[in-house]
């Protein structure tokens, strides 16, 4: 039987899709993150079964104890708290584990948090990219601004509630204009979305606001630099707490100007 990959609701439990519901239903062991959050899902469809944390504490051990049984053929679904397992959730480890192994991974998608949130913030475009969780350290913030700042299409991040607030700021600092979306709660009952600058969104979050955080960032013109650009930016880097190897190498991936040469003449 193959592993299947099993796509949650983010936050409406009436979104689950009918394939997910039928599997965990018929699943021999259901992996979840938290067992409290993935059983409140199964009551609420009538789904009785045996559920078993994994999550990014114990992962290393969980998938040792499963691939002996996905191999004798027991039938195993791994779910997250929400979305889709894999994706800033665990099990990367049990799904490169089990295809090493021979054993078939299945994937049944559901409701997805980038996509909602992209469609929902209007900042839509044909390209984007999704970073994952934000950098909580000011210099990788910062690096990732400058990387994003090149980057004239939309971009999707997670962050924490609590943290937003800063990282609105530090990227006001860095791009004041760049259309923003702040998506909280996406899917429930409460669902927001604060759209404007980065400047603007900034100012209407002195405080952190309650609930799940998908932020989205606007395409944007950018302008193109020459040497003496992305040799400031990668001051500005350093100066904001980013490694100087890092600095230069996230300016020379974006500018196409020599690492070595910003390197050395940033010392």
């Amino acid at each position: 039987m193959p592993l299947s990959i099993c796509a949650t609701p983010i936050g409406n439990l009436d979104d689950v899709t009918l394939r997910v519901v039928r599997e965990l239903g018929e699943a021999d062991l259901i992996l979840c993150e938290d067992t409290r959050r993935t059983r409140i899902l199964l009551e609420r469809h009538g789904i009785k079964a045996r559920l078993t944390s994994y999550h990014e504490h114990n992962e290393a051990e969980r998938t040792a104890e499963v691939l002996p049984r996905l191999e004798a053929g027991e039938r195993v679904a791994l779910t997250s708290d929400a979305g889709l397992p894999g994706v800033s959730d665990p099990g990367a480890r049990l799904i490169s584990a089990a295809l090493e192994a021979g054993v078939p991974v299945t994937v049944l998608p559901g409701a997805s948090a980038v996509e909602t949130a992209l469609v929902a913030s209007g900042l839509v475009t044909d390209r984007y990219q999704f970073v994952g969780y934000l950098p909580r350290g000011e210099g990788a913030r910062a690096a990732l601004w400058a990387e994003l700042a090149r980057w004239p299409h939309a971009a999707v991040a997670f962050e924490s509630p609590r943290r937003l607030p800063a990282s609105l700021v530090s990227l006001a600092e860095a791009m004041p204009e760049r259309p923003v979306a702040v998506c909280r709660e996406l899917t429930k009952r409460f669902e927001e979305v604060i759209r404007g600058t980065a400047a603007e969104v900034a100012a209407q979050f002195a405080e952190p606001p309650k609930g799940e955080i998908t932020l989205v960032l606007g395409a944007f013109e950018v302008e193109a630099g020459g040497e003496e650009d992305a040799l400031a930016a990668v001051v500005e880097l350093v100066e904001a707490g980013a490694g100087r190897r890092q600095a230069a190498d996230v300016v020379a991936r974006l500018t196409g100007q020599s690492r070595n040469r910003l390197y050395q003449a940033s010392l």
